[in-house]
């Protein structure tokens, strides 16, 4: 009986030591995420309707910066959009309103909340591979370069069914 007690006291105590770090992280990502500090750069129109970006996320621990990219990402396209380069077209940000996401701050926030509805249109292409390029030590954090594909057509319909960007469609 005595030895059951301990090894549960035991098992608890070691559980105990893993949940902080693992809440702290998260923590830190949504910290990072609110801030929104991230830059995004064309690499190739995808299949129909969607794009290759890379996604410049910043963090103290590349895991975080990897996952953060997917938010980053359908954020960029949202309210950013992205300047062209060879063979890529630009694409402006989906809403021309540049205070949308403080107007409809409770749609956002379970929008891009983890597990949230922004996960239908994102993908990391790579697996989350890191080539060593895109891995840049800059003083107490990281930069990571993620190559995401954004189904933009999807997001463009699913935000104008939600009320949140105008149609194409809707006139001048």
């Amino acid at each position: 009986m005595k030895n059951t007690v301990k090894i549960t006291c035991l098992l608890l105590i070691v559980l105990a030591g893993f949940a902080p770090e693992t809440t702290a992280q998260k923590r830190k990502a949504d910290k990072d995420t609110q801030n929104w500090i991230y830059e995004i750069e064309p690499v190739a129109v995808g299949s129909q309707g969607s794009y290759l970006i890379k996604v410049w996320s910043y963090s103290k621990k590349p895991v975080i910066a990897i996952e953060q990219a997917k938010k980053n990402a359908v954020h960029g396209i949202i309210f950013k959009g992205f300047t062209g380069i060879q063979g890529v077209p630009g694409q402006r940000p989906l809403t021309s309103n540049p205070n949308l996401e403080v107007e409809q701050a409770e749609f956002f926030k379970n929008f891009f909340a983890d597990g949230g509805k922004y996960m239908k249109f994102v993908n990391i292409t790579n697996d989350g591979a890191v080539a060593a390029e895109d891995r840049i030590k800059m003083d107490k954090q990281y930069k990571i370069g993620v190559v995401v594909s954004v189904n933009v057509a999807g997001l463009r319909k699913d935000l104008e069914d939600a009320g949140m960007v105008r149609g194409l469609n809707s006139g001048f």
